[in-house]
């Protein structure tokens, strides 16, 4: 029998993190002491002074109401003055559009801008729905392949040798999921520089702009090459940084053009972003930074727990990660053997023995167009990360 559903949606992978995480959950609800290393989201509880924001929220008749599709005008000027003091990217507010987290925020720009024919370049290991968006706006996503001798960071080399005439947009992200990887200054500013060159638009996804650490620097693309500018959408959200994932806030600064078009393709598909979780995004981003930076040193404690954990393991080969809360081993030189009992050949096929015998969920690295590696995402509690680890070195030590 004919499937009724269209083309598009068959052809679509599922998400593989959110997919390795529920297998986790249920599997811990079942009773299995699963450790899970496979969710991008912090282990924190949102800031105290948000949750009362949000809470307030709800008793004030304004907030249960429709209001602008491209966001309360409180919190776009919180997101341009932000912005602006973070990175140095002057904003205007016009330019915002606040949508349902940073993943619709990238869906509503491939879908305003990308059609059939159009390429988009995307530097690999790359987050694992990028690839699938664009192939959902009709357009070619194009893997720009970084191993961790290069730090999985690619070098406008690199990018130019993946450039055709059909190159319409780059995802350029710093720091990135699923390495870590954190682009110095001179080598954004060379990227910014040879975008502009050839008229490609880039979509600089700065959601883990605030999680760098020891002597990493976030820089952004429109700064450090101000001719790029006028073709760059910046994307980020409060999911990271401020520990609201479920929150769902995200949003996109883009030249008014494009920007108008987000806002009438937002219009006919969800409408505003709930009040109460906008108001709350305004006391994230205008309220105090002591909670943010006690995370972050937190996640930086556990990042040199997790490389130096993993390193110890024979086998495995860890670069250490710069930014965001993720580390991506190498489990290359594992390969192609039994490992409790059981062949394998793949990372998919290792996740998968980590998994039923050592019950320790990690996302193969297949899904990040990476083979042989792992993510780990290292934001979960001291002790769980390294009795993780002890699991993984035992499982592979048989």
């Amino acid at each position: 029998m004919t499937s009724p559903l269209a083309a598009r949606v068959l052809e679509l992978e599922e998400s593989p993190t959110l997919a390795v995480t529920a297998r986790a959950k249920a599997l811990r609800a079942a009773g299995e002491p699963v450790i899970g290393f496979g969710a991008g989201e912090p282990d924190f509880p949102t800031p105290p002074h948000i949750v009362e924001a949000a809470a307030r929220a709800v008793t004030d008749p304004a907030n249960h109401r429709y209001t602008a599709t491209a966001g309360l005008p409180v919190l776009k000027e919180a997101i341009a003055a932000a912005t602006k003091a973070h990175s140095g990217f002057v904003v205007d507010p016009a330019g915002v559009t606040v949508s349902n987290g940073g993943k619709h925020a990238l869906y509503n720009i491939f879908q305003a801008m990308i059609g059939p024919g159009d390429e988009v370049l995307i530097p690999a290991p790359y987050w694992v729905s990028y690839p699938e968006q664009i192939r959902l706006a009709g357009g070619t996503p194009v893997a720009v392949p970084t191993t961790k001798d290069t730090g999985f960071r690619a070098s406008v080399a690199d990018l130019e040798a993946a450039r055709t005439a059909r190159t319409k947009m780059l995802v350029f992200v710093s720091p990135s999921n699923p390495t870590g990887a954190v682009y110095p200054p001179d080598e954004v500013a060379a990227v910014g520089r040879w975008a502009a060159e050839h008229g490609i638009w880039v979509i600089t996804d700065e959601i883990y702009d605030h999680l760098v650490y020891g002597a990493a620097t976030f820089a952004s693309v429109p700064v450090l090459a101000p001719e790029v500018a006028e073709r760059t959408i910046v994307v980020n959200g409060v999911a990271k940084t401020y520990a609201m994932t479920g929150w769902r806030v995200g949003w996109s600064i883009a030249p008014n053009e494009v920007a108008a078009a987000i806002n009438k393709l937002q219009s006919q598909v969800t409408s505003n972003v709930c009040n109460v979780a906008q108001v709350a995004a305004v006391a994230a981003l205008t309220g105090p930074s002591e909670p943010i930076e006690a995370m972050r040193v937190a996640f930086d404690r556990r990042r040199r727990l997790a490389v130096d954990g993993l390193n110890a393991v024979e086998g495995v080969v860890c670069v250490e990660p710069e930014g965001a809360f993720y580390a991506f081993p190498s489990f290359e030189a594992v390969l192609g053997r039994d490992i409790g009992g059981t062949r394998v050949d793949t990372t998919l096929d290792l996740v998968g023995v980590l998994l039923d015998q050592a019950k320790v969920a990690l996302v193969p690295g297949e899904a990040f167009g990476a083979p042989g590696y792992a993510r780990l995402s290292y934001a979960l509690g001291d002790d769980e990360l390294v009795e993780g680890i002890r699991r993984i070195a035992d499982l592979l030590a048989k």
